[in-house]
């Protein structure tokens, strides 16, 4: 198998995480009956922007370094606020 099938494969994977994300929302809200965003949506997020922000600097794309990259600090930022609620909440 050649370098390019291997990071074909590895952008795929990406993308499988955004789609798990988005997958994992849906099914969580209509459990429920309402718009949640669970903490899985927020992990998928990470996981895809990880694997597609390796994918990106392999293809030298500065528009999607510069997306992918963003967007993992936002996601990171994200459980770093649900895990400080989670901590009040505990303490409380």
């Amino acid at each position: 198998m050649d370098t390019e099938t291997i990071w074909l494969g590895v952008g795929l994977v990406g993308q499988a995480f955004f789609f798990m994300r988005f997958f994992v929302q849906w099914i969580t809200s209509e459990r429920q009956g309402r718009s949640v965003i669970p903490t899985a949506f927020w992990y998928f997020s990470i996981g895809g922007a990880a694997i597609l922000l390796a994918y990106s600097i392999h293809r030298q794309d500065p528009v999607f370094i510069l997306g992918q990259s963003m967007g993992f600090l936002i996601y990171t930022r994200n459980l770093v606020l649900l895990d400080r609620e989670k901590r009040a909440q505990a303490a409380s």
